[in-house]
């Protein structure tokens, strides 16, 4: 979780890059709502050259309480440092990985530092942002081959990404900017231009997601300063703006931290992945997937954890009962991050407005978990019928090779993996359909 200052954009630096990466575990993913007011309007015309804003403090745990292991145990938690430069194509760990009868997976594109969300454009370009650098890359398909360039450089936690009608919206730490008619000007990108600004700048859960909704809307996450705490009302919520960056309003509170959401394709009722909260225990709580049936709706955090026990803390006085249940729990500390329902044609009917869910892996467990991608699939009134396990391998001997961020269908119905670890993305296809060569 790196906030960047105007000394701190240039991380390319390979010693930068590796102090950063091996910041000590309580910086790893740390990260409540407290209900109440909606965010502020961004100003008519936000200043491209405005500074970043001071980083604020993060809040207090609980007084007298350092909230954190004792030293034996966290000689085992150690945070997973991704490869600085990404692992070489022949390294990549597609001879470990499983998939159920009949499914492929062969690297799309390597050599991506830290790659995160996915998106796809019009004209089939894939975009590739990442949180620890400062970059967003396009994967273009050229002669057959896969290639990848950089369309931006000199952002601030480039993580989020939505694309319509021709423009990349980028969710930086502390605004929104966009590429207009990026796909017609990848060899000569634009610089960006920012239509939103009204973020406070903090280090735990300070990157973003987004996603453009089936109102054409943007929705992005904004998530809790801390790991568990009452944060500024600003914070622990998932908000919608309009594509100009004006009309900003609260969809979903109480959410310590979102990387993943999506709408159901025949529904379209929004769900998303939030993930709980550390230092509670190994085995509690787990992080959830959510379903919004009403704007506005409060999910708990800080409050109440995984639908059904009331946090030792900030949970005195407060009832799970006040809030929305999650419609599925996804594993301990198992970092549920980016998911997409599937509305592609390659793939057999039981996967038809399933969820992929990318598990990006446990830090803070002595056993770790997650580092898969699973599907899960809907009942037809929306809950929870199933999830198991889609993709697996990256986790071998309690150490990872690969740790899955984002998914992404594309317009042949295959699947794209992202891994920040070894800085790739992968293709999943069924049958016979044969993967590009690159």
């Amino acid at each position: 979780m790196i906030t960047r200052s105007s000394t701190q954009r240039s991380l390319l630096l390979a010693g930068t890059f590796i102090a950063v990466l091996v910041a000590p575990p309580a910086f790893a993913q740390q990260s409540g709502d407290k209900p109440a007011a909606q965010p502020a309007a961004p100003s008519a015309a936000p200043d491209p050259s405005k500074p970043i804003p001071p980083l604020q403090p993060e809040p207090t745990t609980v007084p007298g309480r350092p909230d954190i292991p004792n030293a034996e145990v966290a000689k085992e938690l150690r945070n997973v440092a991704p490869l600085p430069f990404g692992a070489p194509e022949d390294k990549l760990p597609i001879p470990q990985l499983k998939l159920p009868k009949s499914f492929k997976i062969e690297v799309y594109a390597s050599g991506i530092p830290n790659a995160r969300s996915l998106r796809l454009g019009d004209k089939g370009t894939v975009f590739v942002s990442n949180r620890l650098l400062d970059k967003v890359y396009a994967i273009v398909d050229k002669n057959g081959k896969h290639e990848t360039k950089v369309i931006a450089s000199g952002l601030d936690r480039p993580n989020g990404l939505a694309f319509h009608k021709g423009t990349l919206y980028i969710a930086e730490g502390t605004r929104i900017s966009k590429l207009e008619n990026i796909e017609d000007n990848l060899d000569n990108p634009p610089k960006p231009v920012v239509i939103y600004s009204d973020f406070l700048n903090h280090q735990s859960h300070g990157w973003k997601f987004m996603a453009l909704g089936p109102d054409n809307k943007l929705y992005v996450n904004v998530g809790s300063p801390c790991n568990i705490c009452e944060p500024p009302a600003t914070n622990g919520q998932i908000r919608r703006i309009n594509l100009d960056g004006s009309g900003a309003d609260v969809v979903a509170r109480g959410v310590r931290n979102s990387v993943g959401f999506d709408w159901h394709p025949v529904t379209k009722e929004f769900y998303f992945t939030d993930n709980g909260r550390d230092w509670l225990s190994e085995d509690l709580p787990e992080d959830e997937l959510n379903r919004v049936t009403k704007i506005g709706q409060h999910f708990g955090f800080p409050y109440c954890h995984q639908g059904n026990f009331t946090d030792r803390e900030l949970g005195w006085g407060r009832s799970c009962d006040e809030f929305e249940k999650p419609v599925a729990l996804l594993g301990p500390h198992s970092a549920a991050l980016g998911m997409r329902f599937y509305a592609g044609k390659m793939f057999p009917s039981q996967y038809q407005n399933a969820i992929f869910i990318a598990r990006h892996g446990s830090w803070n467990r002595t056993k770790k978990i997650g580092g898969d991608v699973i599907i899960v699939k809907l009942n037809k009134d929306g809950t929870v019928k199933s999830q198991e396990p889609f993709l697996t391998g990256f986790l071998q001997n309690n150490e990872y090779s690969g740790r899955p961020v984002d998914v992404q269908v594309m317009k042949d119905g295959s699947l794209l993996v992202s891994d920040d670890h070894a800085g790739a993305v992968y293709r999943v296809t069924y049958g016979s359909t044969k993967v590009a060569a690159r």
